[in-house]
């Protein structure tokens, strides 16, 4: 069990709720719907007092306009709803003694998550500026959606809270990738059905069928159907039951369904209703548990609640003479005027008193006892389980040694073998695997593909969704595993977050031109990271997010254009500041992904993209250069260089990207046998090189200019991606000028190896053709015309023969650097060469 225990889970009521306690639930509701309609509007006099002392003036005054925040900003909508979720969830916890964390689907419901965690007394622990009194609920008040206060959704400045819920759909990803290995946690994951129409969301209800409910948690899903999104209904709230019914039986879930809030039940009513159906449903959660424990393997049928409800419950019927609840009027902020017009504020106004602050609040400005006496106590209140600060209870994964996977080039040579780079990476990561209980490895269905098939040895694929006797195609699958295989990079991502936000540590692979899908994921989840490492100190950092993207465009000739995009490391870029949560690395080799593995497998609170081809390739490295590389971020090859240092230099070639490397030293090959004299540096922490003024962890320009000159002579840059990136990166560096960068030229199609590098100018000649240009540039000297025409024609030459033969010419794939040429044991011949695998 990887995670601690908290309370005392899966426990059945011996007896039915009580009067009393329902009472004080509803006492939670009223108060937590008054804090939240306050956070939207008041800036001042939070208790709406008549003879109210004005802070600024000292003169007394009365509730008024003046109270009002000039900009009202905010979701009122669905914040009723989850307040009185809250409630309830916080009842069952304090009554089983459940350990649960709480998901807002609709996170800009984010005035309740503010409102529960100020009423559990979480957030005045993080916040001891929020004192327990009139003025301290003042303050609460107006930071919300406030210059210099908080934002508007249940963010990461908010306790108990590992979902934004900002950009919609990953309530149900995150939800089951935070259960996965921790048996004995709750996750109450509320869908918002506006999120339910999105595609993310519509695939992750098919998680329940990739957790086991002996191993892992269990994720209770309520879909919050309120009827409406900004402007429009909400396509699960217009069908009916029975429609509904049937799709979520279709999912593999037992659907409770709960209505209130349409005709003039009581309050008193609705939450006994509630109350029942919640502990039926948390019953059949414990029997689940329990069958589990005694062997049942089978998936059991989870149970869900359907919780329909009116847009804007409790707020005005009519504003305006327009329908208000139950309408798509409540989204936002259904008084727009209250400040503006008397007769807003007049509405507001009452629309509080409606609650009855004077029972919930002490004239002294704090929540009477009775208002909170039934909840929680320590680390089982939703805003203190530690599951939502997943830091706190993070371990370190105990790493094996990575020279165990090295590829032996001291002895055979600089350049020896054909390794699949992505192999060994793999092979490493299953070791890890193998010696810690707290990792986990996700993919689109491309594990082996992506070559990290040897986790395998220590582990299955865990799998709930059926199974045949069929060894030959079921024999990787089973109940419980460390593997988790969807064909959707939503859910990889989702789970993997979740899993470590909840303190664990993992890896996912895709293939690069398709972890586009996931850009606006990883966009938010770099946020979080940002948000938190510039302004919120109490939650612990986490396991950095690791991401391998194998198949990449170099070696995506069998599948063609569709498969052929390098651009994700742009989207990195964008995150690449003060920080630090983006880290970008190109391994040249086999040892070097080796170096990288051991280091993003020891990182905290950033995301880690490993761009790692999985053809064979040779390896240029020892795994401790590779370490001493990785260190700085770059390094000098003076074994590749033909000059004995960079002042002797015509020119610099450096490189960033295995392939990218593999041309350019063949290029230099190329040179050497017409007395060019090249300076060769790889680099493989891209942001290493990042302008000193934008990156504090980058290179000085002095070292900068120790590795590539000061523009005193031309640097060939050959690199993985677009060649914009490069100059995007460097443009503040000393020398840039003479800089020429070659990369993606968004030219491709379903080719040879080398026919791909031809169409985008990367390939060996094309290189050294661009290395004599520079050089005769620099020198004025126009003497190798001749030969780089002469290079030009075999470029056309070898296309020719590919196209003739259907495979690359033996110059290409015949080459190996001198080093290693005596040591190899054979040379990589065009049939040899692995194709790689067709999704």
């Amino acid at each position: 069990m990887t995670q601690p225990v908290i309370g005392t889970p899966w426990t059945k009521l011996e007896n039915p709720v009580s009067a009393d306690a329902l009472a004080a639930v509803d006492k939670y509701w009223r108060c937590a719907n008054y804090l939240s309609v306050g956070q939207i509007y008041l800036r001042s006099n939070p208790l709406m007092r008549e003879d109210w002392t004005d802070a600024k003036t000292g003169k007394k005054r009365d509730f008024g306009r003046v109270d009002v925040k000039h900009r009202l900003v905010g979701h009122w909508g669905t914040t009723p709803g989850i307040n009185f979720l809250f409630g309830h969830v916080n009842h069952l916890i304090a009554d089983h003694g459940q350990s649960t964390i709480f998901l807002m689907g609709p996170g800009h419901g984010g005035p309740a998550g503010t409102a529960q965690s100020l009423l559990d007394g979480t957030y005045r622990e993080i916040r001891p500026d929020i004192t327990d009194d009139e003025a301290g609920l003042e303050k609460f008040f107006r930071q919300f959606s406030y210059p210099g206060g908080i934002p508007s959704h249940f963010a990461p400045e908010t306790p108990g809270s590992i979902h934004e819920g900002g950009e919609l759909g990953y309530t149900l990803s995150h939800a089951y990738g935070a259960v996965m290995d921790n048996p004995s946690l709750l996750a109450v994951a509320v869908v918002g059905d506006g999120e339910a129409e999105t595609a993310a969301l519509a695939t992750s209800w098919q998680s329940n069928k990739l957790v086991n409910p002996k191993t892992d948690g269990i994720v209770l899903p309520i879909l919050h159907l309120n009827g409406y999104k900004i402007a429009n209904p909400t396509i699960l709230a217009r069908i009916s039951d029975e429609e509904l019914t049937k799709f979520f039986e279709g999912m593999g879930y037992k659907p409770h369904f709960f209505v209130a809030g349409f005709d003039n039940e009581s309050h008193a009513s609705i939450h006994a209703r509630f109350a029942a159906q919640l502990e039926v449903v948390f019953g059949e959660i414990c029997d689940i548990k329990a069958n589990a424990e005694l062997g049942d393997e089978t998936r059991p049928v989870y149970p869900m609640i359907v919780f329909r409800t009116p847009k804007g419950w409790t707020c005005p019927k009519h504003i305006d003479g327009k329908k208000t609840e139950d309408s798509w009027r409540a989204h936002q902020v259904p008084l727009a005027d209250a400040r503006d017009t008397h007769e807003h504020f007049r509405v507001l106004r009452s629309w509080l008193r409606s609650y009855g602050p004077e029972e919930l609040f002490t004239s002294e400005g704090q929540v009477r006892e009775d208002v909170t006496a039934f909840m929680p106590k320590g680390d089982l209140r939703i805003g203190a389980n530690p599951n939502a600060n997943g830091g706190k209870i993070r371990r370190e994964l105990e790493l094996p040694d990575i020279h165990a996977h090295e590829v032996p080039v001291a002895e055979k040579g600089h350049g020896w073998g054909a390794t699949e780079a992505a192999r060994v990476f793999g092979a490493y990561t299953a070791d890890v695997l193998a010696k810690n209980d707290n990792f986990r490895i996700f993919g689109p269905d491309e594990t082996a593909s992506n070559r990290l098939q040897d986790c395998y040895a220590a582990t299955s694929k865990q799998w709930l969704a059926g199974h045949y006797a069929d060894a030959d195609n079921d024999d990787l699958l089973a109940p419980s595993g460390r593997v988790i295989e969807q064909l959707s990079e939503h859910q990889c991502e989702g789970f993997l977050e979740a899993y470590v936000l909840t303190g664990r540590h993992g890896v996912w692979s895709s293939y690069e031109s398709f972890v586009h899908v996931v850009d606006s994921m990883v966009n938010q989840h770099c946020k979080w990271l940002e948000a938190t490492k510039r302004e919120i100190p109490w939650r612990a950092p986490i396991s950095g997010l690791n991401i391998l993207l194998s198949s990449h465009v170099w070696r995506q000739d069998h599948n063609g254009f569709s498969h052929q995009d390098p651009g994700f490391i742009d989207v990195l870029l964008n995150k690449a500041n003060d920080t630090h949560v983006v880290n970008a690395y190109y391994p040249c080799d086999a040892n070097m992904a080796l170096a990288v593995a051991e280091r993003v497998y020891q990182s905290t609170d950033c995301v880690n993209a490993i761009f790692c081809g999985k053809q064979p390739a040779p390896t240029f490295v020892t795994v401790d250069d590779a370490r001493a590389e990785l260190a700085e971020g770059l390094a000098a090859w003076e074994w590749a260089s033909t000059a004995s240092s960079l002042e002797e230099a015509d020119l610099v070639i450096a490189t960033c990207g295995d392939v990218p490397t593999l041309e350019a030293l063949a290029a230099v090959d190329l040179l050497r046998e017409h007395g060019v004299k090249v300076w060769f540096v790889n680099v493989v922490d891209l942001l290493k090189i990042q302008n000193a003024c934008e990156n504090d962890q980058a290179i000085s320009d002095e070292r900068f200019a120790e590795f590539f000159g000061a523009g005193d002579k031309p640097v060939l840059f050959c690199f993985h991606a677009y060649a914009g990136t490069i100059r995007r990166l460097v443009w503040a560096r000393p020398g840039h000028d003479a800089w020429c960068v070659h990369g993606y030229e968004e030219k491709g199609s379903t080719t040879t190896p080398f026919d791909m590098l031809r169409l985008n100018n990367m390939d060996r000649w094309a290189l050294a053709a661009e290395a004599l240009r520079l050089v005769d540039s620099a020198s004025c000297d126009p003497a190798h015309a001749g030969q780089i025409e002469a290079w030009e024609a075999f470029r056309l030459e070898a296309f020719e023969f590919a196209v003739e033969e259907g495979y690359d010419h033996p110059a290409f794939t015949d080459w190996v650097w001198p080093d290693a040429a005596s040591n190899m044991e054979s040379a990589l011949s065009a049939t040899q060469m692995t194709a790689g695998d067709n999704e």
